[in-house]
């Protein structure tokens, strides 16, 4: 699914996009752009700058209707669509999917409303292949087809997965492995404990990338995928996420998690292509390191 342009004058390629999509925001296509939903001729195109020929054809895939993402809430941008899944930027404090208490404000209906453009009696709809929390900002993926949420979910475990946090302190080495056993048998809290019957290995390595007199910048990535692991184990650190207070967090600056989903690798459901994206830390949290 893409919507198509001919170039009939010779254009840098994000000028003709932005000129062709007027509704659209310039840091929306500048997005587009990084993440390869811009084709030209057919083929993938980052470049700003890349030179357009009369008689080009620019696609943006998966944006028929671009103005069908004003859609979205404030904060929730599409970054990648083909006829097999949905990359999102998520903000933060909005649920993955519905709970007793909140049935629509989630990113899963949003994205079903999205796809069947308002109209809740088409038959579209999205499949949750991974979950953040309701606070963690950042980078998910949502299927288009049960076949493409079934491949993803078991490739899931070997996919790349970063995430950027801002803590209170920071922990005592620059680089390590932060390893526990966790109980994820309470609902409400995971908590590390001694090996046994009830609990999972959880690994993260992390890097101190920013530090500043009260708090740091760390880079994660998973090595294992537990409920709230990054949460616990920078808790079990010392150096608790700001705004998190379930984990014994002392400090809220922002009103919200200091948690954010930055970098997915994975391989495409259906092509096998790789495919990657990065997302930069809000700037609610950046600016508190």
């Amino acid at each position: 699914m893409s919507d198509s342009r001919n170039v009939e004058l010779e254009s840098e390629l994000l000028a003709f996009v932005l000129v062709s999509y007027p509704d659209v925001a310039r840091s929306r296509v500048q997005k587009w752009l990084k993440h390869g939903t811009v084709l030209v001729n057919g083929q993938s195109m980052t470049r700003f700058n890349h030179r357009l020929q009369p008689g080009d054809v620019v696609s943006i895939r998966g944006m028929a209707g671009a103005r069908q993402a004003s859609q979205l809430p404030s904060g929730m941008t599409v970054l990648f669509e083909d006829e097999s899944l949905i990359v999102i930027e998520k903000p933060g404090n909005l649920l993955t999917i519905a709970t007793d208490s909140e049935r629509e404000k989630t990113a899963h209906a949003y994205l079903t409303s999205y796809l069947r453009r308002g109209a809740a009696q088409r038959p579209e709809r999205v499949w949750i292949v991974h979950r953040l929390d309701r606070e963690t900002s950042g980078l998910m993926v949502f299927a288009k087809t049960e076949t493409a949420k079934s491949t993803l979910q078991a490739g899931w475990h070997r996919n790349e997965k970063r995430y950027l946090a801002v803590v209170d302190g920071a922990p005592s080495l620059e680089s390590g492995v932060l390893r526990s056993h966790l109980d994820e048998s309470n609902p409400f809290k995971v908590f590390s404990a001694p090996s046994s019957e009830k609990t999972r290995l959880a690994v993260t390595h992390y890097k101190v990338l920013r530090r500043t007199a009260t708090r740091s910048l760390i880079e994660l990535t998973l090595e294992t995928g537990r409920r709230n692991q990054i949460r616990v184990h920078l808790a079990d650190a010392g150096c608790a996420i700001v705004g998190d207070a379930k984990y014994d967090s002392q400090s809220n600056p922002v009103r919200r998690l200091g948690l954010h989903a930055s970098y997915l690798r994975f391989e495409h459901p259906v092509s096998n292509e790789p495919l990657e994206f990065t997302s930069e830390l809000p700037e609610s949290l950046a600016r508190l390191v």
